[in-house]
């Protein structure tokens, strides 16, 4: 790489702040002078804020009212190729700049001085006694192996206050020590075997390892069905890009898979990686940023925004479960990482390998086209086999009123339960009833804020709020009417279905895996530990459990409502069906039990649900791929949505209406406007929403022609406008 551009003291330089602005301000080098792409500190109005030097400054402001920079900051400067990354990414999705340095400087105290701070390990003794506190504190710190703490984060997470763990101390069961507030991470041991691998892992491992060796832009599909090991494949890429003296970059969709997965990395290279979500403590998301860029960390585990990592020199990036909707940004700067993750391993020279056992079309849809070269593992690891799969038609089921578990998976449930194995009960659908309805007046309680029914959440003895969060007590009567007593629950939620359960099977053990009946990321590892473990007969779940989890003992898996993704006009609702479907069916028989997956529907001929069961995943895709070429959709097309919200109801229409009559533009390029329309969830928060949609040609330069028809429009008060790129939802 190239020296950086150096400025010496007084020179003009152009510095990018991660303030609101979307464009860049001159200032004065500091004494010392700076680089490009040095991280600084720089005045704004009567505010310090950070930025980075972006090149020269433009000149064209009176010398003499130019403020210089406050400081230049102690981390590693910005590369070139982040940089461009940022550039392309916000240029692709009609982000302004300013948003997408944010994404990059999103971590605590970067602006603060190096220094010394106190943290709290693992000791290697005993206390004299034991409280509940002190088992807390001790607990923590065994969970993390041996990670450090500052006293307020250990004290918080064990829910506790800092005298225990200062007690602790004197006990010499915690040790205090003084260290640099960030320090490198452990280095991982590249000699250590990992487990052995089948004929199947070794050949997609060995055509890995060769596409790192060639130290240039490639990405790979790793397709894999549902227990063949694709982890163990891809961490062999991860070593020999390690060996390469390159970083590397696992991608996870869900925060509650971080653990398990941290748990095979330190078994694989007798270390723990860096991590890099919500769920980490803020001092180590500052000792991760800054240690990435100083090469202090090999490995980052992380979720998407983990790819505006400072990289010093990034090999290999990783997207596992690459077709989870995770993966794309639905708030503030709307991107989707696994695309993004494309784009910047092209403009860094790395490799990235999308793993899926059920990919998106579009990733399918770019291996069939020959831009990504596809590897296909077709065998399960070890003695497991793929679980059969087969329909109850539910029009031929003697149901009740009120009741959702057939008669015939009762019964195999309790086949399950004789033999001592688990049975997986899964319906896509948190809480207790997605809808609450007064049987007197028949009103159903809505957020105040959103369009949007409050869902009950009968252990919590709350209703919820789904989009914005809302919450408050299950009333006792009608909020309409005020009629007592007629309150009455809508449709089955992972709660109602738990009750249900219960009642069938009263001697069975019941666990509920459901990402808002867990307070913390500890508790559900927790959770899933004691299932995988044997602890519960019977499993309720979300998509949750579809994701990655190994359940040994689990060998039978009842999907209550196949036909609930197949509702409404997703043009991704069948592939999200098959995806979940087959991915849930999965959880099954993963080791030497045969395991089986029952899908109750009332469709049993729908297309959709025959190709489930079928197994015949590329005649599926081959079909779906034919029916978006035809209709011009993605992936063979483009989208882009147009969001508009205010608190006035009328605003978003009107506005939308002006946009409408004026898009030459748009159709310069060949592409269509729909819309305005009100969004299906017509308000968030307060605000009423409206959408366009338009849609246009593959090749057409969508984003150019967007920002001409954009750049007059002129918002009103309280009006906000989010574009998005290829879209994934449609709310």
């Amino acid at each position: 790489m190239d020296q950086p551009e150096f400025f010496a003291e007084g020179a003009l330089v152009n510095v990018l702040t991660t303030q609101p602005l979307d464009r860049t301000l001159d200032y004065r080098a500091p004494e010392g002078g700076c680089a490009q792409g040095a991280y600084v500190q720089v005045p704004l109005g009567p505010r310090q804020v950070l930025g980075v030097v972006w090149g020269p400054g433009r000149g064209d402001f009176d010398y003499a009212k130019i403020r210089p920079v406050t400081r230049v900051l102690n981390v590693a400067p910005m590369r070139d190729e982040l940089r461009e990354f940022l550039i392309r990414a916000g240029e692709y999705t009609l982000t302004p700049i300013d948003s997408m340095l944010r994404l990059a400087t999103r971590a605590p105290g970067l602006s603060d001085p190096p220094s010394m701070q106190k943290v709290y390990r693992l000791g290697d003794q005993t206390p004299d006694r034991m409280t509940d506190a002190r088992t807390r504190v001790l607990a923590v710190l065994e969970e993390y192996g041996g990670l450090a703490f500052t006293l307020k984060e250990l004290a918080d997470m064990a829910g506790t206050s800092s005298s225990v763990v200062k007690g602790l101390v004197t006990q010499g069961a915690v040790l205090e020590e003084a260290t640099p507030r960030d320090t490198p991470y452990p280095a991982l041991d590249l000699d250590r075997s990992g487990k052995p691998l089948t004929g199947d892992q070794e050949n997609a491992a060995t055509r890995l390892r060769a596409g790192l060796q060639s130290e240039s832009y490639g990405t790979t599909l790793l397709r894999g069905v549902t227990g063949s090991g694709k982890t163990e494949v891809y961490l062999e890429a991860v070593a020999e890009c390690l060996k390469l003296g390159r970083q590397a970059l696992v991608l996870l969709p869900e925060i509650a898979l971080t653990a398990e997965f941290l748990t095979r990395v330190e078994a694989r290279f007798g270390a723990r990686p860096a991590e890099w979500h919500s769920g980490v403590t803020m001092t180590e998301r500052r000792r991760a940023w800054k240690m990435v860029g100083q090469g202090g960390a090999q490995l980052v585990v992380g979720a998407r925004s983990a790819l505006f990592l400072p990289f010093r020199d990034l090999g290999l990036i990783v997207v596992d479960e690459e077709h989870d909707n995770s993966y794309k940004q639905e708030d503030g700067s709307l991107y989707n990482a696994r695309d993004m993750a494309v784009l910047r391993a092209a403009i860094c020279g790395a490799r990235v390998v999308l793993a899926s056992a059920t990919p998106s079309l579009e990733s399918w849809a770019n291996a069939e086209a020959g831009k990504y070269e596809r590897i296909d593992m077709t065998d399960r690891f070890g003695p497991a086999i793929l679980p059969d799969m087969s329909a109850i038609d539910m029009r031929s089921e003697a149901m009740s009123s009120g009741k959702w578990i057939s008669p015939s998976l009762q019964g195999e449930v309790r086949q399950r339960m004789e033999k001592g194995e688990q049975a997986l009960l899964f319906l896509n659908r948190r809480g207790y009833a997605p809808v609450t309805l007064c049987r007197a007046c028949g009103e159903q309680i809505e957020c105040e804020h959103c369009s949007a029914s409050m869902v009950e959440h009968r252990f919590l003895k709350r209703l919820v709020c789904h989009q914005c969060g809302e919450s408050r007590p299950m009333p006792e009567k009608c909020p309409s009417c005020e009629a007592e007593g007629t309150l009455a629950p809508i449709g089955p939620g992972v709660e109602r279905l738990a009750e249900e359960a219960a009642e069938l099977f009263p001697d069975a053990r019941i666990a509920t895996l459901s990402s808002d009946l867990f307070g913390s990321a500890r508790a559900l590892k927790a959770g899933i530990e004691a299932i995988a473990q044997g602890g519960a007969d019977i499993i309720i779940g979300t998509q949750l459990v579809a994701k990655g989890h190994n359940f040994p003992l689990l060998t039978l898996v009842g999907v209550i409502d196949a036909d609930l993704g197949l509702q409404g006009s997703d043009l991704r609702a069948a592939e999200r069906t098959f995806q979940l479907m087959r991915q849930v069916a999965g959880r099954a028989g993963r080791s030497e039990r045969k395991g089986a997956a029952l899908l109750q529907t009332y469709q049993p001929e729908h297309p959709v649900i025959r190709a489930i069961l079928d197994g015949d995943e590329e005649s599926f895709w081959q079909a779906e791929a034919d029916q978006r070429r035809a209709a011009g959709m993605p992936p063979y097309g483009r989208l882009a949505g147009i969001i508009l919200s205010s608190p006035d109801p009328q605003a978003p229409f009107q506005f939308g209406t002006t946009l409408a009559r004026h898009d030459g533009p748009l159709r310069e390029i060949g592409a269509q406007l729909f819309g305005p329309a009100a969004a299906p969830i017509a308000r968030i928060r307060g605000r009423h929403r409206v959408r366009l949609l338009v849609k246009a040609p593959k090749g057409a330069p969508l984003q150019q022609a967007i920002t001409k028809w954009l750049a007059p429009a002129r918002l009103p008060k309280d009006m906000r406008l989010a574009v998005d790129i290829d879209p994934q939802s449609f709310y």
